[in-house]
């Protein structure tokens, strides 16, 4: 099998490669400087030049606030670049795993969002997501679509970095705690994908790390495993204005996964207690 990763600079995309090549399947990793999603013909060009047999597309814009003034440039990237990619992975009879985002979601409730759940985004990074999503169920039948949230990795900035290094040096840090879901580490998610590229079990899922948390209650987490001396306070979304609105429910329901035989990730605590050690090295 031969395996075409888009996004390879990024943390996902980093990540999948490691795991190909764990694997010994013959992989090419793409970054923008080798096949910029705003380019049609250069997508065509390297998928066909390359020939995969399947697709992992983890490159997408992913700047939440950034996109409300650049709905043309998040559309391009997200929505027209995926469209033209599932056309070309369609024209070699060729797989295609997206990844998306919670923020297809409409964000209310309590409870876990199924995979069906209704799609009402709450802004234009997740409304370019979305239609990314379309185009491709609209395009490709042999498809898959793993919503994700929360992610963090070794190759890229990140939640948990970020709070590390404002832990070093600040004493008190205000963390929103009305924001709840499930942290996503890529090394977890990478093998899971890897999986799912080598089964015919097409369809739309749902992968984070177990369990659900809040905001304030993970940057919490995240200093106690790194041993930082500062303190967390909570606040709401109300007190911590951005751009673009997010969603105060982002919990996903995983059961696609059990039905389909694939496994769960672990908890995210274990997740994070991994992950920075792996920083450590």
């Amino acid at each position: 099998m031969k395996v075409l990763v888009t996004g390879v600079t990024g943390q996902l995309g980093y990540d999948v490669v490691q795991e190909l090549k764990k694997r010994d399947i013959d992989y090419l990793g793409v970054g923008s400087k080798d096949m910029n999603l705003v380019c049609l013909n250069e997508i065509k060009q390297v998928v066909i030049d390359y020939q995969p047999d399947a697709i992992i597309h983890c490159a997408a814009y992913t700047a939440v606030d950034k996109a409300e003034d650049e709905y043309g440039l998040a559309m391009d990237i997200n929505a027209k670049g995926t469209l033209a990619l599932a056309k070309v992975a369609k024209s070699i009879d060729a797989k295609l795993l997206y990844i998306s985002t919670d923020y297809v979601l409409n964000g209310e409730g309590e409870f876990p969002f199924s995979t069906t759940a209704e799609k009402k985004p709450l802004n234009i990074y997740g409304l370019s997501k979305l239609c990314g999503e379309q185009a491709l169920q609209m395009v490709l039948e042999k498809h898959f679509i793993v919503r994700i949230s929360w992610v963090f990795g070794k190759n890229g900035n990140n939640f948990v970095k970020t709070m590390l290094r404002l832990g070093q040096s600040k004493d008190t840090l205000s963390v929103v705690a009305d924001q709840w879901g499930s942290p996503t580490y890529t090394a977890d998610l990478a093998p899971l994908l890897c999986d799912m590229i080598l089964s015919d079990k097409y369809g739309v899922y749902h992968a984070t790390n177990e369990g659900v948390t809040n905001w304030a209650d993970f940057a919490t987490y995240i200093m106690k495993v790194a041993n930082i001396s500062c303190n967390i306070n909570p606040i709401s979304s109300i007190e911590y204005p951005t751009k673009a609105i997010r969603p105060h429910n982002s919990r996903l329901d995983k059961s696609s996964l059990d039905i389909n035989g694939f496994y769960r990730l672990p908890d995210w605590k274990d997740a994070v207690d991994r992950y920075i050690q792996e920083l450590r090295c």
